[in-house]
């Protein structure tokens, strides 16, 4: 697998990455999802996936967000101060579990927030801050190919302009059966064969576009 950037960067960028998340919340009181929705609108998201070094090591992960912040318009007037912490808690986690991620999977943080946002990282951080970064990441990308699958099923029906009921009744699936695909709540990857196909016909795709 080819990975966003090379390895040397990785373990500063986790670390900045989760300074920045923690700073944002615990001293500008500014929520995960909004720092993050920031760092991808300012560009400098587009720096850090590439892996461009003066972004990923070469500023703290303080100095990122108050340069985000800047290039959003949104300059404090009294920024707060660094912060000292000597243990990493949830909010940091975020940010440094979120850039090994990206890392990994190479692929940009705007895809990756459509999918996975921070409040739900918030939800994983009780049983996974204590493991290891694998074990982690190996939950994110299940989790991350199950709502990508469910939404990729959403995605075909809009762009044909079906309703739920329409598709459901043209490829045989019961309706809440359907619905609960959609959501994500059953896992279409371990639909019967036949329903899968049938889905594919219906909306003119391969198979693999849709699992």
């Amino acid at each position: 697998m080819v990975h966003a950037y090379n390895e040397i960067y990785l373990f500063d960028a986790m670390q900045n990455l989760g300074e920045m998340f923690e700073y944002a919340h615990d001293a500008c009181h500014v929520a995960p999802d909004l720092t993050l929705n920031y760092f991808i609108l300012s560009g400098y998201a587009d720096w850090f996936e590439a892996g461009n070094i003066y972004t990923v090591c070469g500023r703290s992960g303080t100095e990122l967000f108050q340069d985000i912040c800047k290039k959003c318009g949104l300059d404090f007037n009294n920024w707060p101060k660094p912060l000292i912490r000597y243990t990493k808690e949830e909010y940091f986690w975020i940010g440094y579990i979120l850039a090994y991620f990206q890392w990994y999977i190479n692929k940009s943080f705007k895809a990756i927030n459509d999918f996975i946002k921070p409040e739900d990282l918030l939800k994983m951080y009780p049983a996974l801050h204590t493991a290891s970064e694998d074990k982690a990441l190996e939950v994110m990308i299940e989790f991350y190919n199950k709502k990508s699958s469910f939404n990729r099923l959403q995605e075909y029906r809009k762009r044909l302009g079906m309703t739920q009921s329409q598709l459901a009744n043209a490829s045989g699936i019961n309706l809440r059966t359907l619905q609960q695909y959609e959501i994500g709540s059953k896992d279409l990857s371990k639909a019967a064969a036949e329903s899968v196909v049938s889905l594919s016909e219906v909306l003119h795709c391969k198979l693999e576009d849709l699992l």
